[in-house]
């Protein structure tokens, strides 16, 4: 398993990726452009995949202007090893190293991202768009985690 920043050249295996999930589903898979993650990646933010075997199979994506959680999907093939919790400390460790400002994100409600997310130290503060959860981490909250720079 191979941890590393994500590059343009990723963008079709993190589209592959992101419409591989069962869970958090786009409603069509044509609403994130390449271009938009291209975006995210390189101008709003930062992005990170994992890559078992020359293939990437998880990836996440932090957005500096908003201060959000962008995205960060896993193959289904390779939940449950670890590769979401270290792209989220990479992402999360980035993000505190920019900025000190509170981060949030909107997961669907009763998946086992919501799950993942309280595990990992972030907050539920109410509902966002159509039935998801908000959540958010705060600077001093990550700190207190056992994953802060790691």
């Amino acid at each position: 398993m191979t941890f590393r920043p994500a590059i343009i050249q990723d963008i079709p295996q993190i589209q592959i990726v992101r419409n591989s999930v069962k869970e958090n589903t786009l409603s069509n898979p044509n609403l994130i452009k390449d271009a938009d993650i291209e975006h995210f990646m390189t101008k709003r933010g930062k992005g990170w995949v994992c890559e078992v075997e020359n293939q990437i199979v998880g990836f996440s994506i932090v957005d500096l202007e908003e201060n959000n959680v962008w995205a960060l999907f896993i193959k289904p093939a390779f939940e449950k090893k670890g590769i979401g919790r270290k792209l989220h400390d990479l992402m999360i460790n980035w993000y505190f190293k920019q900025t000190t400002e509170t981060i949030w994100l909107g997961t669907s409600l009763n998946t086992r991202s919501e799950i993942f997310y309280e595990k990992c130290g972030w907050d539920k503060v109410g509902m966002y768009g159509e039935g998801e959860v908000k959540f958010e981490m705060g600077f001093n909250n990550w700190q207190k985690t056992e994953n802060h720079d790691q």
